[in-house]
């Protein structure tokens, strides 16, 4: 079913699960809107392939934790489609290491871009979305966010605070007929994992039910059916995709 003229925010979609995203809400007629940090090439391409299938799209720099920025880029993307229906909260970025080498650096960015920059696109989207009383949000956190993981506090309560932030927003905002959900995903197939080594994937798939990575495209399915009308009575869950991995 195209959605024409409803229009989608994702962040960091320059590549990966974020991509995926904007592809498959571009395939149902969204306008898109994406922010990008560095890749200024990655993103020509990216805009080329969104308007070849005929949708419009609006790129700009911005840093999620750049207040400003992001506020100035949602002001843009109104003035432009007249909406934002749909937010995908989905720049994050990791900096591992075991918590008696990890430097406050380290904790500190994770947690800015992470969680903090969540809260300041939520805020600068939903101010419109409350004015036309819909939309639906989704945050991107992890398994790890549930279930934790060594070498990674930074990045799992980054992930966990997302899940309390989803929630809090959910109930704050149902009034307004606007929804929040957070997305899980497990291990998925991405340009990170595909260095990894034959034996080391296979030590991944040992702790998978479903014995496989998920892809990029398998998490896409999801956020597009929680941005949709079809979730209309879905609102603060948290969802896992992970092939059973938590359970």
């Amino acid at each position: 079913m195209m959605e024409e003229n409803k229009t989608v925010f994702v962040t960091g979609a320059s590549r990966g699960i974020g991509k995926e995203v904007a592809l498959k809400f571009a395939d149902n007629g969204y306008n898109v809107v994406i922010n990008y940090v560095s890749s200024k090439t990655n993103v020509e391409e990216l805009k080329a392939e969104f308007e070849s299938k005929g949708v419009k799209t609006l790129i700009m720099q911005a840093d999620v934790t750049d207040k400003e920025a992001i506020e100035e880029l949602v002001k843009k993307a109104i003035e432009e489609f007249g909406s934002i229906d749909v937010l995908v909260n989905n720049a994050g970025i990791t900096k591992d290491n075991l918590l008696m080498r990890m430097s406050e650096e380290e904790f500190d960015r994770v947690i800015e871009v992470n969680l903090k920059g969540t809260y300041v696109v939520t805020k600068a989207v939903t101010k419109y979305m409350m004015k036309k009383r819909k939309g639906s949000i989704i945050n991107l956190s992890s398994v790890v966010g549930v279930a934790g993981n060594a070498g990674q506090c930074n990045y799992a309560a980054s992930k966990a605070g997302i899940i309390g932030f989803t929630k809090s927003v959910a109930k704050e905002l149902a009034s307004r007929n606007i929804r929040a959900n957070a997305v899980a995903p497990g291990f998925i197939e991405t340009d990170m994992t595909a260095v990894l080594s034959d034996e080391v994937k296979e030590n991944i798939h040992n702790q998978i039910p479903l014995k496989r990575m998920g892809t990029a495209k398998e998490v896409a399915n999801l956020i597009y059916f929680l941005g949709s009308d079809e979730s209309a009575y879905i609102t603060g869950q948290v969802i896992n995709v992970d092939g059973g991995m938590v359970m």
